[in-house]
């Protein structure tokens, strides 16, 4: 505590009282992907981003809106080409990516989507100023047991989904990044119509509700080693 000798001026006391409000940290995060990163089918406040942003916010956690950078319809190589032409020259705090589901639906090769993949990961942590632990890469949800796929064969798809799951997580730990697994749970849905959008084939809010809870438990994770990192 100290004592003033000279009379305080309004602008002094502006100053005194306002100079903290800046102190708290405003975290940002970059959303990559495809109709499962916009969140088709459901609002935009219901899509994975903005609802793991919400339960941050919950937590004390100041984020900005989360940037989303995808498009329903999208593979590997048309996410690429929207990245390159929105020129993105700015880094962020936390990125994510989830993208491939349309590689497979197309048949495309799966040796290019790892190819292009990889690029985009790596992308991604320069766009996570080169922190790969602050990158987060989703696994693709098996479409294969939505309503929409009833006449399809299940078990095919389900294959499919897999060996593109193995390329892109194999290409993620090899570069260090988080990785979350929600094909388990996609999988468990099928049972379970309230977890499906209207179009019965995306997600409903309910269930990006469950991505959102893994996203959030581990950026507040990264947030709070951060922290104690910078109080030492």
């Amino acid at each position: 505590m100290f004592w003033l000798r000279k009379p305080i001026t309004g602008l002094s006391i502006l100053l005194i009282f306002t100079s903290g409000a800046g102190n708290k940290m405003s975290h940002t995060l970059l959303c990559l992907g495809d109709s499962y990163t916009i969140g088709e089918g459901v609002p935009r406040s219901e899509n994975f981003p903005n609802q793991a942003v919400q339960l941050l916010a919950g937590s004390g956690y100041d984020f900005k809106a989360p940037e989303i950078i995808a498009k329903t319809g999208w593979t590997t190589d048309e996410l690429q080409n929207a990245i390159d032409s929105k020129n993105v020259n700015k880094s962020y705090d936390f990125v994510t990516l989830l993208i491939g589901v349309n590689n497979q639906y197309r048949r495309k090769s799966i040796e290019v989507y790892k190819r292009e993949f990889e690029s985009l990961l790596k992308q991604a942590i320069r766009f996570a100023n080169g922190k790969a632990d602050r990158v987060i890469v989703l696994s693709i949800p098996d479409w294969g047991v939505t309503p929409f796929a009833a006449d399809r064969n299940r078990s095919s798809i389900a294959k499919d989904i897999d060996h593109y799951n193995d390329a892109n997580k194999k290409i993620a730990l090899e570069h260090h990044v988080n990785y979350v697994d929600v094909t388990a749970g996609t999988r468990e849905a099928a049972s379970d119509p309230t977890r499906f959008a209207s179009d019965g084939l995306h997600p409903s809010g309910k269930e990006y509700a469950k991505w959102s809870e893994k996203i959030y438990l581990l950026i507040q994770r990264l947030c709070k080693k951060n922290e104690r990192y910078n109080s030492e």
